[in-house]
């Protein structure tokens, strides 16, 4: 990789995945500056995937910059097996239209109750869409992380559902867990580890 620094545009408005980006680039070694969409275009999320969600906004801010410029998105979200892999692709507005994160941890609370806590199994699934001028600029990136819900939400870090979910092998929710743990075993943490393998390649 170059000693320029590489500099990346997100295709997002939330500042929680912003600050959480950063201290993931931080534990690859590799020197990145973040841009946030300022705005972030208006995308409807009908794909149905993960993948696709993520490629139409990183195309729709795409089209906004220089031909050169890097542009990554990510759509992510909760499975949970006892509701069918819902809310999955929707996670971001479970709860309605408004995309409250408050209301969406609510409804996910109220569902849990009729699941005995045995079959409370879920994981967390991040995809990765990196568009840039060549084929090696571009690419996609998947990680998950399997664990399991816990009916009250715990912990204080974290944002959207990290309250209720205990990755597997822990006892803690990502919420509780901390940056420093959190951020080698969650499923955005396991997509950028791939995600920063073709960085280095990237001779900017």
């Amino acid at each position: 990789m170059a000693n320029s620094r590489l500099r990346l545009h997100l295709a997002t408005g939330n500042p929680h995945k912003v600050a959480e980006f950063q201290l993931l680039a931080e534990r690859t070694g590799i020197d990145l500056e973040f841009v946030r969409a300022e705005p972030m275009p208006p995308v409807l999320e009908d794909t149905g995937t993960f993948e696709g969600n993520a490629r139409k906004k990183a195309l729709a801010l795409k089209a906004l910059l220089p031909p050169t410029a890097l542009v990554l998105a990510d759509d992510s979200g909760l499975c949970v097996d006892a509701l069918g892999g819902a809310p999955g692709v929707e996670s971001a507005y479970f709860a309605g239209p408004a995309g409250d994160s408050a209301a969406n941890l609510a409804k996910l609370v109220a569902d849990l109750r009729a699941i005995p806590p045995g079959q409370r199994g879920a994981h967390f699934v991040c995809v990765l869409v990196l568009i840039g001028a060549t084929d090696a600029e571009s690419g996609v990136f998947f990680g998950r992380c399997e664990g399991s819900l816990r009916l009250e939400p715990a912990g204080g870090a974290g944002f959207g559902y990290d309250p209720l979910f205990i990755p597997a092998d822990r006892h803690e929710t990502y919420a509780e867990l901390g940056d420093d743990i959190k951020n080698t075993l969650s499923h955005r943490a396991l997509a950028f580890q791939q995600l920063a393998r073709r960085l280095k390649l990237v001779d900017r």
